[in-house]
């Protein structure tokens, strides 16, 4: 992070350049000179009210505006939100009654560490599979960086074009059809996901029940009760649909750590039970599988579908008690870096003990009857009851902004209506999960289309709509560079996961 005093050259005149009688923080100054040429921000956390806009003059003439912009620190306060009528000056996400149910940053960040290890983390061993060992190690690491990148990223573009939504961010820069284009990539994201979570509580859940009732085959209605589908149907209405009902994503917190929890339970159990397994239910190694394989790009979208959560990073930055891009910056760092260490543990390790017998779900490769690993199952499906709401929320947020498109603000849905739409989604994604079991063809092709287009490829494109004029050729190498890799992905492993995907059986992909 660079240094907490900046000046800002050839600022035009804005409500920054009036001291804020409220500031409590010792020792912030704002300077302001007759000529209003510099302002000098001495204290990283001196208030900069969030309703205001940053609009292309005013970019155009900052020396280094994401530089700058970065270090930012844009906290509420309670004069900040109210205008000289003595009303609120901003939207639903910020008003003060609703400050009490806001996230901190412990909330927050388990929040975001959550969405990423959802249902992505349990195919990273297939991604690895399809990287090579060491290919995949490296795409790891360096995806880490490009979506720590990028999620910041949305984040500072919301900033700059003074917006409170990614959809909102990308429709001031590229338009009505870009705004489009963003809603309908999140919520095709976040309508894949939906499905994969019941994709696996189908496959966690039965097998648990029936470890505890190993006479079920004898008795029709055990069998019955015990089926895949009929286990997704249960678990999905019993538990998933009652919180996804929740209007608050900061409510989710407490079962976001849970969830957390949870996941260490699988990656442990799977690297210290999977080597003692027979040998039979392990395969072999040959070169491409340690170096690169030509299937390197699915890999990538695997691990792409696992760690994006640029649909959600809105929602988590707006759930902070006190939202700035420092604090978020440290929530995304903590987030990303925790995720990093979880998914090398189990995409690698997972991959060591399978080897080419990997499937899309590791814990598939385990046998139905392993007691051991059906309590990773248990953890797994938990992670997934969690997961799910989380999605829906998405889902149900964008699918309300697209019906509302030609108006110049989103209404809120009322109760009724609310209800109506989750419960909609949710038997849609319930219903398509109980006729496939292909996890890992799910996850490579929603890595490959619309996580390349959310997380790749649109943050730097709008950052470069709005701050191109200030930027040099040479800064403006790793936006293209972030934009071409986004495309090549989204093409390349596409093509590859349709072109196997019609020479694959579901079968091999399920356990019975």
């Amino acid at each position: 992070m660079a240094s907490t005093s900046h000046k800002y050259q050839n600022v035009p005149q804005t409500d920054l350049d009036h001291d804020n009688d409220n500031d409590d923080n010792d020792g912030s100054t704002l300077n302001n000179k007759s000529s209003h040429k510099n302002i000098d921000y001495t204290d990283d956390d001196d208030i900069i009210s969030d309703s205001t806009n940053y609009d292309q003059h005013n970019l155009e003439d900052l020396e280094n505006p994401l530089d700058d912009v970065d270090d930012l620190d844009f906290e509420i306060d309670e004069d900040d939100l109210i205008d000289e009528d003595g009303n609120d000056i901003i939207n639903e996400p910020f008003r003060l009654e609703q400050l009490q149910d806001k996230s901190n940053l412990k909330m927050a960040f388990m929040n975001m560490a959550n969405s990423i290890l959802g249902a992505g983390a349990i195919g990273c061993p297939l991604a690895i599979k399809n990287c090579g060992l060491i290919a995949g190690i490296i795409v790891i690491v360096l995806l880490t960086i490009l979506v720590d990148f990028t999620i910041r990223l949305i984040v500072i573009n919301l900033k700059l074009s003074g917006k409170k939504s990614y959809q909102d961010t990308v429709d001031h820069c590229f338009g009505k059809l870009g705004k489009i284009i963003i809603i309908l990539t999140q919520a095709l994201f976040a309508f894949g996901g939906c499905i994969g979570f019941c994709i696996i509580v189908g496959d966690t859940f039965p097998h648990i029940l029936r470890a505890f009732f190993p006479n079920y085959i004898n008795h029709s209605f055990l069998r019955f009760l015990f089926s895949r589908n009929v286990i997704i149907v249960l678990v999905t209405l019993g538990v998933s649909y009652p919180l996804s009902l929740s209007r608050d994503i900061s409510n989710l917190a407490k079962a976001s750590a849970l969830a957390l929890v949870s996941m260490g339970a699988i990656i442990l159990i799977v690297l210290i039970h999977g080597p003692h397994l027979p040998n039979d239910l392990r395969g072999s190694l040959n070169i491409s599988n340690i170096l690169i394989t030509p299937r390197v790009f699915q890999g990538i979208s695997v691990i792409s579908f696992a760690f994006v959560c640029h649909h959600n990073t809105s929602f988590i930055f707006h759930s902070l008690k006190d939202p700035s891009l420092n604090r978020f910056a440290k929530i995304t760092h903590a987030s990303c870096f925790v995720s990093m260490i979880a998914l090398s543990l189990i995409g690698i390790g997972g991959f060591l003990i399978f080897k080419d017998k990997t499937k899309g779900n590791i814990l598939n490769n385990f046998e139905s009857d392993d007691f051991i690993v059906n309590i990773a199952r248990a953890c797994f499906g938990f992670n997934m009851l969690t997961t799910f709401p989380l999605e829906i929320f998405v889902l149900r947020d964008v699918l309300k902004d697209l019906y509302y498109v030609n108006r110049p603000s989103t209404l809120e849905l009322s109760t009724k209506n609310h209800t109506i739409l989750t419960t909609i989604l949710v038997l849609i994604t319930m219903s398509i999960s109980l006729t496939t079991c292909n996890l890992g063809a799910l996850f490579e092709l929603i890595g490959a289309t619309t996580a390349s287009i959310m997380a790749y490829i649109l943050p730097p494109m709008c950052n470069l709509k709005m701050t191109s004029s200030s930027k040099t050729r040479w800064q403006k190498v790793p936006y293209y560079g972030c934009i071409v890799f986004g495309f090549a992905v989204m093409f390349i492993s596409s093509t590859q996961t349709i072109i196997n995907s019609i020479h694959d059986t579901d079968e091999q992909h399920c356990i019975t």
